[in-house]
């Protein structure tokens, strides 16, 4: 591969020079030349030698080179160049034309761009001489290798920073504590660029760090976690081997001291004072004393016990767990007239030792408690602190809840009285007897209205100072299973026309107000009436669900668009109870997807040409046209006459025909026309013209007038009657012309076809004095005519 071509390397870095030429010694040869060169000895002994085709040299780059001119990687020179320009060199492979390039006269190589070895270490380039006119190689081609020469430009990086570390307080000096590592990028094969050391900056004088390992380990002894709990500690990794000029980064590292039990546990005190009335109860407190102990966890723990004291038998001692203090009972009662005061001697120890610490023990300590006994005008006490009953619900009026008791502790040992606040049952629930503190119910109890009654009970002294105390009682109501499953939704299914048999549409689950057992679960069945139909099917899946399945085909939302299953839920209680639930199920329209698009009733069949927003139209159209004919035929009707008859509004009374000549002073006894018209308007009564009475009453006897009856006045009154009287005749039939002229009148008649055919003599001139209105009739009969008295 390499005959006929020398390479030849030019270096700019005098520092590299010598490190290339010992590469270049270590160059390995490829193919020989068939030409030999003879040399011979001072013996006069030929050796003959291969001419060797390229000079074989391994080519460097330098990373980060930032010079104003491209970085003259090296040269290719072929034997068969003569200079004359006739052979081109071509270089192909990786960067080649955009990193490297070459002069295809001189080969001379060059570097165009910034190199860095951590995104490539090393390029892959072939080179071959070729004839410039021809494009023949004149040399098979060769591979060669350019390496990027690594320079110290990658800091070291802690990849898992920060750390977080725990170490055991009292830990011996040297103890590893955590053991952090950084990486540098720079090439760790070449110079110091990746040769880290490990120093710390801030920790001293509590830890300290292995330079080449980085592993952290405690400087001091006797560290105390009490006095100081965390350290911040900064890790520094500097490459060149730590020397001047190298890169460096940090890391932190935050320490926490684990707690050891070295501290005993140790009493505030010397002498604990306490006092208890000699009303209390055995079970109730004296008081509480804690023995502290700066220690965590379990190793904090402390135990107390009463080691001896004249108080032993009378007075007992607990720890409370949460806070670790000890807690003074009383065990029998106390009299204050008997004994006064008790004394108790009381240890506190730490349960777990740490046997490496001894020596620094002993891990306990004791203390004296003095009690006293107080003589007081004590309010009644209750033996419990508080109560707790339960009822079932549904229990009858009277049932028995639980009884409080509570008593007078005093010499007197006054009667207690015991009594429901009633702002703690607002709604009185419950009654209590005065006298025994039974607490009973008043009616029975919904737990599913209210599932817990916290009630007071105060209990009182009669006599004495009547003081009184207060006990909270909880009352619980036991559930009874008397409310029926149901759906836990109510939402409609929809389903396609086109669904296949078999496939379930609705998995349907329930709810029940009752409290479900952990074995209790709920049935699913169809109800009798609907065990026959043909369309669908339930499947109870025994987790309390059941599934509905289609069991036909060939639904049509257009014959039926809803179906109503009725579904009987079974709740499995005691006892059990069910309900029957319906599901309704609509049949929508959908596509080959069954993708639903309509669930609406459309009409089966439109007319042709007509589409849907056509039809809304027309419709719209009609329902117009029929509202402007009610409207007009309303208004029609608003102009007729009203349905029941107002006086004032009749216009029929003043449309009559009288054919009266005056009555004179009788005129008085002229009939209202209004009231002809309708009788039954004086009491108030109006009736409607619309409705013909249903009953029919007929006329009173004696009622009606001799035919032959010149009482013309006696005539009228019995028509009135018989009108006021006959429900089935209209009150309009009144409207009649009476020829009556009335009696008894002074003036006789005026008519004056009367006086032409009857003589008298009366003397009309007094008309001359009535007035203008009356001139034309005091001129027809005041003055005689004097041809006639001529005559």
């Amino acid at each position: 591969m390499w005959e006929g071509l020398r390479l030849q390397v030019f270096w700019l870095c005098l520092g590299l020079a010598v490190w290339n030429t010992a590469v270049a010694e270590r160059g390995h040869r490829r193919h020989l030349s068939p030409y030999r060169h003879r040399e011979r000895r001072k013996e006069g002994q030929v050796l003959h030698r291969s001419k060797r085709g390229w000079v074989w040299n391994q080519f460097f780059v330098i990373e980060e080179y930032t010079g104003p001119d491209p970085v003259l990687v090296g040269r290719l020179h072929s034997d068969v160049d003569t200079g004359d320009g006739n052979i081109k060199y071509i270089l192909s492979g990786e960067g080649a034309g955009t990193i490297f390039v070459i002069d295809d006269k001189t080969g001379n190589i060059h570097a165009t761009k910034t190199l860095d070895r951590e995104e490539q270490a090393e390029y892959t380039l072939t080179a071959q001489a070729v004839a410039r006119d021809t494009n023949k190689p004149l040399e098979p081609p060769s591979e060669f290798i350019v390496k990027v020469q690594d320079i110290n430009d990658n800091p070291p990086v802690f990849l898992q920073g920060p750390y977080y570390a725990r170490v055991a307080e009292m830990s011996n000096v040297g103890t590893s504590v955590i053991q952090v590592t950084a990486s540098d990028a720079d090439d760790p094969t070449y110079g110091n660029s990746a040769r880290l050391v490990y120093s710390i900056l801030q920790g001293q004088p509590y830890f300290s760090v292995e330079p080449h390992t980085g592993i952290i380990r405690t400087a001091l002894p006797n560290m105390d976690r009490e006095a100081k709990q965390e350290y911040d500690v900064v890790i520094q990794a500097k490459d060149m081997g730590g020397h001047m000029g190298g890169l460096s980064g940090t890391a932190q590292v935050k320490i926490t001291l684990t707690d050891v039990n070295d501290n005993p546990p140790k009493f505030a005190q010397g002498v604990y004072a306490m006092s208890i009335a000699e009303d209390r109860v055995p079970g109730e407190e004296v008081g509480r004393l804690k023995a502290r102990d700066p220690d965590q966890g379990e190793n904090g723990l402390v135990d107390y016990a009463v080691l001896e004291g004249d108080g032993m038998s009378v007075f007992e001692i607990s720890k409370d767990s949460e806070s670790q203090e000890a807690v003074i009972k009383l065990k029998k009662p106390v009299d204050f007239e008997t004994k006064r005061s008790y004394t108790l001697k009381v240890e506190a120890v730490n349960p777990h030792v740490d046997s490496r610490f001894l020596s620094w023990g002993p891990y306990k300590d004791t203390t004296v408690v003095k009690i006293s006994v107080e003589d007081a005008d004590e309010p009644p006490v209750f033996i419990a602190p508080n109560y707790s009953f339960e009822v079932e619900e549904n229990a009858p009026w009277g049932t028995l809840v639980g009884r409080v008791h509570a008593k007078d502790t005093d010499i007197a040992n006054n009667p207690i009285r015991y009594l429901i606040p009633r702002y703690t049952d607002l709604e009185e629930f419950f009654t209590i007897s005065p006298e025994e503190g039974t607490i009973k119910t008043t009616r029975p109890l919904d737990r599913e209205t209210q599932a817990w009654h916290n009630i007071s009970v105060s209990a009182t002294e009669i006599g004495g100072h009547h003081q009184d105390a207060k006990v909270r009682v909880n009352i619980k109501v036991k559930d009874v299973n008397d409310n029926a499953p149901e759906f836990a939704t109510q939402d409609e299914v929809l389903m396609c026309e086109n669904v296949t048999p078999g496939k379930a549409i609705k998995t349907v689950s329930a709810v029940d107000k009752d409290e479900m057992s952990p074995r209790q679960h709920f049935h699913f069945s169809l109800a009798p009436k609907a065990v026959s139909n043909h369309n669908f099917s339930l499947k109870d899946n025994r987790d309390s669900t059941a599934t509905i399945v289609v069991i036909r085909k060939g639904f049509s939302r257009m014959i039926q668009d809803v179906y109503a299953l009725p579904i009987e839920i079974n709740d499995n209680g005691v006892p059990p109870l069910s309900s029957t639930n319906t599901l309704l199920i609509r049949v929508c329209s959908c596509d080959s997807k069954d993708t639903i698009l309509s669930c609406n009733v459309e009409p089966y069949i439109l007319p042709a040409g007509l589409s849907t927003g056509a039809l809304i139209a027309i419709l719209a159209c009609i329902v117009i046209l029929l509202a402007i004919v009610v409207l007009f035929v309303a208004l029609r009707r608003q102009k007729k006459e009203p349905l029941i008859v107002f006086e004032e509004e009749d216009i029929r009374e003043n449309i009559i025909t009288y054919d009266d000549e005056g009555g004179g002073e009788e005129d008085t006894e002229a009939f209202d026309i209004a009231t002809l018209q309708n009788p039954d308007g004086i009491n108030g009564f109006l009736p409607r013209k619309d409705i013909k009475p249903d009953l029919q009453f007929p006329l009173r006897p004696g009622l009606r007038p001799v035919a032959n009856s010149v009482d013309v006045d006696e005539f009228i009154k019995t028509r009135i009657s018989d009108a006021d009287n006959d429900p089935t005749a209209p009150p309009y039939d009144s409207i009649q012309v009476y020829g009556y002229e009335g009696r008894g009148s002074v003036a006789g008649s005026l008519s004056s076809l009367e006086s032409v055919t009857t003589d008298s003599d009366l003397d009309y001139d007094y008309l001359q004095s009535w007035g203008p209105r009356f001139k034309k009739l005091a001129e027809l009969y005041g003055t005689k005519d004097p041809a006639e008295d001529n005559s």
